[in-house]
C-alpha cells in the first residue's frame, strides 16, 4: 500500500508524520520548532531530518505558507525574517527564497516523488467533500486560504495579503498576534466579520475553518456563522497530504 510523507511548514513549528493511503498514520507524528533564520539550506535540512526519523515513504507531500506555483516558491511571510513572524526581514533570505524551486530540491533531498503546496491548500484537501464551491481558510500565525470548484484545487491567491483597515491585512488582522492582544472573544468577533465580508465575494458552498486557532473561537460565536460554515480539526493539514495528489492538476 502507499504511503505519504506529509509535512506541514508553519510559522511556529514543522509537523511531519507518514500516513498510508486511507489516511491512517503509520507512526506518531513529530514536531519541531522551526527554526529562525530559516535560509533554504536549513529548510531541506530539517525536513530531511524529520524525514529520516520516521517511516520510509513512497512520496511527500509539503505545505509551505506563501504564494507558491508548481511547487516553486513566489513568496513566503515568514521564512525571510530574522527570528520569526512579525520580526525583522532580511534582504538575503527574501532573495532565496523568491524563485526557490521546492517541489525540486525537495524530491532530490527525500529521494522521493514530492508535492509542494501551500499550506492550506494541502489542508483542505484533507477536509473538501469534493462539490460545489468550497473555500477553506486557515487561521495560525496568519491566515491561510485555499479554493476548491469540483473537488480540483483552483489557482492559489495570496488573500491574506490584501488590506482590510488602516495599515493591516487579513494575514494581520486575525493572526495569532491580534488574538493574543484582543482577547479570543473580540478576535472571534472579527472572524465572523471577515467571514460575513467574504461570503458575497465567493458565494461558496462551503467554508471550512481550519487551523490552530479555529478552535479558539468562541462557542457563542461559532452559532453565528451560519450553516455554510464548518470548524475542522488541525490534523487535516497531515491528512491532506494524502489526498493532496487527487485535487491537483498533475497536467500542469
Amino acid at each position: 500500500m502507499q504511503t505519504t510523507l506529509t509535512i506541514d511548514c508553519g510559522g511556529g513549528g514543522i509537523k511531519a508524520a507518514v500516513l498510508d493511503a486511507g489516511g491512517t498514520m503509520r507512526s506518531q507524528p513529530i514536531r519541531v520548532p522551526t527554526p529562525y533564520p530559516l535560509s533554504t539550506e536549513l529548510f531541506l535540512q530539517t525536513l530531511k531530518q524529520l524525514a529520516d526519523q520516521l517511516p520510509k515513504a513512497d512520496r511527500a507531500t509539503v505545505g509551505i505558507p506563501g504564494m507558491i506555483r508548481h511547487g516553486v516558491v513566489i513568496s513566503t511571510p515568514h521564512y525571510v525574517t530574522k527570528t520569526g513572524p512579525r520580526s525583522l526581514v532580511l534582504p538575503e533570505l527574501v532573495e532565496q527564497w523568491s524563485g526557490f524551486d521546492a517541489q525540486t530540491q525537495l524530491s532530490e533531498r527525500l529521494g522521493i516523488p514530492t508535492l509542494v503546496l501551500n499550506d492550506a491548500e494541502i489542508h483542505g484537501a484533507g477536509v473538501v467533500a469534493g462539490s460545489g464551491l468550497e473555500v477553506v481558510l486557515t487561521l495560525g500565525t496568519g491566515l491561510g486560504y485555499a479554493l476548491f470548484d469540483g473537488g480540483k484545487l483552483a489557482p492559489h491567491l495570496e488573500l491574506s495579503q490584501a488590506p482590510v483597515r488602516f495599515q493591516q491585512t487579513y494575514d494581520t488582522y486575525v493572526g495569532e498576534t491580534e488574538r493574543k492582544r484582543l482577547g479570543d472573544l473580540f478576535w472571534s468577533r472579527r472572524v465572523r466579520k471577515l467571514i460575513d465580508g467574504l461570503r458575497p465575494v465567493f458565494v461558496w458552498d462551503r467554508l471550512y475553518l481550519g487551523g490552530g486557532n479555529a478552535r479558539m473561537i468562541k462557542s457563542e460565536i461559532v452559532e453565528k456563522l451560519g450553516d455554510d460554515v464548518v470548524i475542522v480539526p488541525n490534523s487535516a493539514a497531515l491528512v491532506g497530504g494524502v489526498r493532496a495528489w487527487q485535487v491537483v492538476d498533475q497536467t500542469n
